[in-house]
């Protein structure tokens, strides 16, 4: 006996309806988890060869000071130099993807040198601190958030002004973390981004094309869902609009990791006109180098000169092993990665300013 074409009718329509609501329901939403997780999914530590030690700077003192972060213990520590004068602290949040603070040491020298303690951690899933991954962007806010918390309460830190310095992930982070810290009496965002979903949006984009515009809606909403309204309903406009502090934007043009749009460009448009904000805009510095000396930018470039010799006239693979193997033998990373005088001299004197009020 056949089957009746109407059940044959109702069978199908039951099918593509089924498939219909398996898409935004149940495929989007795994597909999202798993995106998002792969992206942040990774422990991230310092290159060996870039890392820098205590004893490469004169008189640079440093303590372990760790604190908690949520359910993971983060790598907090306390760096000054002996017979200074203390004009107040210098809480530095860092970058993504290349392991945690250490990198930032050439800054740590440049504030302990000229009269300020610095605070700087590894933030979750980095270097020495806890966690199997960084998690997500907001992430980011959370550990700056609890390194805060942690510095007021530290017995030779109280009563001294606090100043923040970030860069990219780190600036996104002193951005929206002056939400919740409007005492903050001044900060430096480099190359940061207002917002974690413009930054997914784009680095989707990157990896996936046009179609990370459907994911938009979900990511959101997974990140709302794991790390709370409070520390994704906000942005770095709303956080620099509640502060008094000084502060000063840096970024580049030519920036291709986090382009001026998502942060630069927002800050200025709304702050442009603002006594208390400091512009610096370059025209081809990138993301990584922007805060560096000229000389340290000619010295990077010989340098990629001498390893692209060595690796062709020695026969040699471009591999992680032997840029390594070449690092260690010639990388003068003090000459690498001196910090741009002008740039610090004018941090330095916007920092003296508002924590001398």
């Amino acid at each position: 006996m056949e089957k009746n074409p109407k059940n044959k009718k109702k069978i199908i329509l039951i099918s593509i309806i089924s498939v219909l609501l398996a898409i935004p329901l149940i495929i989007l939403p795994i597909t999202t988890v798993i995106v998002y997780e792969s992206i942040f999914g990774e422990h991230y530590e310092t290159v060996s060869w870039l890392e820098f030690s205590v004893k490469d700077y004169d008189g640079l003192q440093m303590e372990r000071s760790d604190f908690q972060s949520e359910d993971v213990t983060l790598a907090g520590y306390k760096y000054s130099k002996a017979n200074q004068e203390v004009k107040g602290v210098v809480v530095i949040a860092h970058g993504l993807g290349g392991g945690g603070h250490n990198t930032y040491m050439p800054f740590i020298d440049y504030f302990t040198s000229n009269g300020y303690y610095v605070f700087a951690y590894d933030a979750r899933g980095n270097d020495n601190s806890g966690g199997d991954s960084v998690g997500g962007l907001p992430q980011g806010i959370i550990c700056l958030d609890n390194a805060l918390h942690h510095v007021v309460a530290i017995e030779e830190y109280q009563n001294l002004p606090i100043t923040l310095f970030g860069h990219s992930w780190g600036g996104y982070s002193v951005g929206n973390v002056l939400y919740m810290h409007p005492d903050i009496k001044a900060a430096v965002i480099i190359a940061g981004f207002n917002e974690s979903e413009n930054l997914l949006e784009y680095q989707g984009q990157q990896m996936a094309g046009a179609g990370v515009h459907i994911l938009m809606p979900y990511l959101k909403l997974y990140e709302r869902i794991k790390f709370g309204k409070e520390f994704t309903a906000v942005s770095a406009l709303q956080g620099l609009e509640k502060t008094d502090a000084g502060i000063i934007i840096v970024h580049s043009k030519d920036d291709a990791t986090v382009p001026t749009k998502y942060g630069y460009d927002k800050f200025y448009e709304a702050f442009g006109n603002s006594d208390r904000f400091e512009f610096v805009l370059y025209e081809d510095k990138g993301h990584d180098y922007l805060f560096y000396s000229e000389a340290a930018w000619a010295y990077r470039e010989q340098l990629n000169a001498d390893y692209k010799s060595y690796v062709e006239d020695n026969g040699r693979e471009y591999s992680a092993e032997t840029k390594e193997e070449f690092m260690n033998g010639y990388l003068d990373k003090k000459q690498c990665f001196e910090p741009d005088p002008v740039l610090m001299e004018q941090i330095l004197n916007m920092f003296d300013t508002y924590c001398g009020k």
